[in-house]
């Protein structure tokens, strides 16, 4: 009776139907049983959670390129306004009252811009630092950006051997 005790519901309810038949087939075709409504469970889980994720995903990059494209600028205020506003949006649909879902509108939209202003400021350096010109080939130093050339020049160093 210890074991029952250390078990969740949904595992006790099975053990205690094992301890119910002394048939060993009915043990298995109970424990198939739940496992199966476990993974079935767990995996639509997953699904929905997956979905939630995408529509996110979606909505607030959706936002900011239409913020990006209404402005005219790429900048951190894209990515705070779409953050705040995505948050906010969230916030709505979720399940409650009508008080507790404008708190969650309110408290999403600040959340919202307090977690996208360092996570845009911080893509727009990125951004600068991958546009910066680095240093140019010239034709001097026999680089030529090309995979034929890049051929050539392996085949010139194993001629040498």
């Amino acid at each position: 009776m210890k074991f029952l005790k250390l078990v969740r519901s949904k595992d006790a309810e099975v053990t205690l139907k094992l301890g119910s038949t002394s048939d060993k087939r009915e043990q298995y075709r109970l424990m198939r049983d739940a496992m199966e409504k476990r993974f079935i469970r767990i995996t639509r889980g997953s699904i929905v959670g997956g979905v939630r994720l995408g529509v996110f995903s979606a909505t607030f990059y959706g936002l900011q390129n239409i913020l990006a494209d209404k402005r005219g600028v790429h900048d951190v205020y894209n990515v705070v306004g779409a953050g705040s506003a995505t948050a906010a949006t969230f916030g709505l649909i979720m399940p409650g009252s009508l008080a507790w879902r404008g708190r969650n509108v309110l408290l999403g939209s600040v959340l919202g811009a307090a977690f996208c202003f360092p996570l845009g400021w911080l893509h727009l350096k990125l951004v600068e630092k991958a546009n910066e010109k680095g240093p140019v080939l010239t034709e001097s130093n026999n680089a030529k950006p090309s995979v034929g050339a890049a051929i050539k020049g392996l085949g010139g160093n194993t001629n040498d051997q």
